[in-house]
């Protein structure tokens, strides 16, 4: 009996208020809390409030046979307690059906697993708190910040006591394989759940696209394509950010509605049903080991890094960002970890991205800058400034060069 999984990414960033070479914030005030406060409402306008009512009305109709997860980043959980307490209160809600799995990651949807092993567990350890003090339940699958993994992150998350990581079914990665099946880490301990990317791309991003030979797509066409599955799988694993429902897919393109209709479609096919990431994995056995020979993410074509970590202004960004971390730990200040923590967010790092720039594509879609340049422009702005103030408070003891330089 063959499965569907569905999984949604919850996250918003702490974005950067405009800040110039000559400005100075001894009180850390780095974020802009008006611009932040405005995205959060139109967001929880617009995907978050519907949508999770939307899922409330589909668990409450098929009886606990509709089964979703979600992963919701520390700094999105923050804003909607300071901006949006409703939306909250609906993802409690949703806990307490018992159709709901959390799904465990970075706090600060942060890449601290590729530069500091230490912060990145902590992190984790900070997020599975939230989320089992906030939702009752302490996560047992993992997904790193943008499924960005690899041979080396198995080997990190495995001792954290999770029991699989949700990754990128890359198509280098799996050679003839199909991505659903359920599959081991090949140097780890741990099982992994891979994303199909095309039934997943479908709804994400080709939903609305009029020039798609597919528009408009329907929920019984749609069904038609994962019962195709049968026979060859055992789950169809649908990996999307949240936001697709309104705020990427707006509500007069008809995603409501199709999302509303989706799960009697596959239900007409009897040996079909819905199953949680954690579901999934007790219920079918692994087909085989697989190795992450480099580093993957759900990102652009290439499903890379690249996207956060493919310019020397990005590189140079996070070089400075977490050579500080030490002497940021050192001193034990709350504020200014706290900081220095929301300053890791991958989304300032993402609206650095060049590489598709000049064609206007998604990076630009999401970034509240101008350009790539005026990104790594301001964040530099702030980061310059919060050295200082690191450097300030160290009180006279030397601080690192290539820090205080």
């Amino acid at each position: 009996m063959p499965s569907v999984c569905f999984y949604f990414q919850v996250h918003q960033p702490f974005r950067l208020r405009p800040f110039s070479y000559f400005d100075s914030s001894p009180q850390l005030s780095y974020f802009d809390d008006q611009k932040n406060g405005e995205i959060a409402r139109k967001v929880a306008e617009k995907c978050y409030i519907p949508t999770n009512r939307l899922m409330l009305e589909l668990i409450d109709r098929h009886q606990g046979d509709f089964k979703i997860s979600y992963s919701i980043t520390g700094v999105a959980i923050e804003q909607m307690e300071r901006y949006t307490p409703e939306v909250l209160e609906l993802f409690c809600q949703l806990a307490k059906t018992g159709c709901v799995e959390f799904i465990g990651e970075t706090y600060y949807h942060s890449l601290a697993a590729l530069y500091d092993p230490a912060e990145f567990r902590e992190q984790v350890a900070r997020h599975q708190s939230i989320t089992e003090a906030l939702f009752g339940q302490r996560p047992t699958v993992f997904r790193n910040t943008e499924l960005i993994f690899s041979d080396d992150i198995a080997r990190l998350v495995a001792p954290l006591g999770f029991k699989a990581i949700i990754a990128e079914g890359a198509d280098d990665i799996l050679g003839w394989r199909s991505p659903n099946f359920v599959y081991d880490s090949a140097v780890a301990p741990i099982k992994l759940l891979l994303k199909n990317y095309r039934l997943s791309d479908d709804v994400a991003f080709r939903f609305s696209n009029r020039g798609w030979a597919e528009w408009p797509l329907t929920a019984d066409r749609y069904a038609h394509w994962i019962h195709q599955v049968s026979g060859n799988g055992d789950t169809v694993n649908l990996f999307m950010d949240y936001e697709t429902f309104g705020e990427h897919q707006w509500s007069c393109t008809g995603i409501f509605d199709f999302m509303r209709s989706l799960p009697s479609m596959v239900k007409q096919h009897s040996d079909w049903k819905f199953s949680t990431p954690s579901e999934v994995i007790g219920q079918y056995p692994s087909v085989a080991p697989i190795s992450f020979h480099r580093l993957t993410s759900w990102a652009d074509i290439e499903r890379d890094i690249t996207a956060w970590r493919g310019n020397r202004m990005q590189e140079q960004a996070f070089d400075m960002c977490y050579d500080l971390g030490s002497e940021v730990k050192w001193q034990q200040d709350g504020a200014l970890l706290d900081a220095w923590r929301k300053l890791q967010t991958s989304d300032h790092f993402y609206y650095m991205c060049t590489k598709w720039f000049a064609d206007g594509d998604v990076h630009a879609y999401f970034s509240p800058y101008a350009s790539p340049y005026d990104g790594f422009v301001n964040y530099m702005n702030v980061f310059r400034d919060f050295r200082d103030q690191v450097v300030a408070r160290a009180g006279g003891r030397q601080v690192k060069r290539a820090v205080a330089g």
